[in-house]
């Protein structure tokens, strides 16, 4: 059994330049802790993972499994203090912006990985038109006129399919339904077409038909643009035909990796499989849906072992005081599943049970 590496991806880039291949982004052993009045919240407790070009990770998990900080840790947008990264690395093709200088991860920011955030109404500015605030990033970091930067926005806005986008380009934000300014959230995100970008719950309380529609168009610029996309939710529904692969969190470890259809078809942790048994079904009409016992942990008392044995049905001795490593899963002949850990002492019940 070894343990599984995740900072490492084996998907060469089709540019072939130096600068483009290997992964666009690692993160490796990235520990994030706030230090509150009730102590010290472990929100991030050595994640790793890596995205190449053209390629989606789904990262899911329940609220406060450490997604989004997570995320704002790799934008470099976290509240320092309270917030604090006491190790790890994040690379952007091989540099770790954690020592970078403001500077220089300024320029990252936004040029090169771009975030879009799951409320885009705080998101955006009340009081100015999207219009400028699409065409900022333009006079910002390309020096254009004001004039040149709106007849970017109104072709950005066009890329996103809103509606007479020249019509609409010095309207409000309030003036768009919620599926047309997440578009618009979108535009900014790929305003300077960037290699990677982030996106933190980005169909949250939008209906399910907009939900479709905001994903098949993230699907689409990402081809597009060959961008990587890495995909933060809790649902998993959301994920199941954009993703390549996913990395299920919880209590702030990752405790399950694999590609997006071997994740549905077998899942290899508990937490996952009741991930999954939650989901509603079209076969299962006026029956209860299943939902996980109990709640998360308080991110300051993480219980000993396994973060997740007081939920588990499966839960032993051993999860109660062991912290089960992200290991390779394995068919039961002991090939190995390529892209597959899981970080439970019970995996092998759980995958061939």
């Amino acid at each position: 059994m070894t343990i599984i590496d995740h900072t490492t991806a084996d998907v060469p880039s089709p540019h072939g330049s130096p600068e483009d291949s290997g992964p666009l982004l690692e993160v490796r052993d990235l520990h994030v802790e706030f230090h509150t009045r009730d102590g010290v919240a472990r929100a991030v407790n050595g994640v790793n993972y890596s995205v190449s070009s053209g390629e989606t990770l789904a990262v899911l998990g329940e609220s406060g499994s450490g997604k989004s900080v997570t995320a704002q840790a790799i934008m470099g947008i976290l509240d320092m203090p309270p917030g604090r990264i006491p190790q790890g690395e994040i690379l952007y093709r091989g540099r770790d912006m954690l020592t970078m200088s403001n500077e220089e991860r300024r320029l990252i920011r936004g040029q090169k990985i771009a975030m879009i955030f799951q409320d885009a109404l705080s998101s955006l500015n009340p009081v100015l038109s999207v219009g400028y605030q699409l065409g900022e990033m333009f006079r910002v970091h390309q020096g254009l006129s004001k004039k040149e930067a709106k007849a970017k926005a109104i072709e950005l806005m066009d890329r996103v399919r809103i509606p007479a986008a020249k019509d609409r380009v010095n309207d409000y934000p309030h003036q768009f339904s919620g599926g047309m300014r997440q578009r618009i959230m979108i535009a900014m995100a790929l305003a300077l077409e960037p290699d990677l970008i982030i996106a933190d719950e980005p169909t949250t309380a939008l209906d399910v038909t907009v939900q479709a529609q905001v994903m098949d168009l993230l699907a689409e610029l990402q081809r597009e643009y060959n961008m990587g996309l890495i995909l933060i939710t809790h649902d998993l529904g959301v994920v199941a035909d954009v993703a390549d692969k996913i990395a299920v969190m919880y209590a702030g470890r990752i405790v399950e990796t694999a590609p997006v259809h071997e994740l549905y078809k077998r899942p290899a942790h508990p937490y996952t499989r009741g991930l999954l048994d939650s989901i509603p079904r079209l076969d299962q009409k006026g029956q209860e849906l299943y939902a996980i016992k109990g709640l998360p942990p308080n991110l300051t008392r993480i219980p000993a072992g396994c973060a997740f044995n007081p939920r588990c049905p499966s839960a032993q001795d051993i999860c109660r005081t062991d912290i089960p490593a992200l290991l390779s899963v394995t068919e039961r002949d002991g090939t190995e599943l390529p892209g597959r850990g899981s970080a439970c002492h019970f995996w092998k019940e759980t995958i061939h049970g």
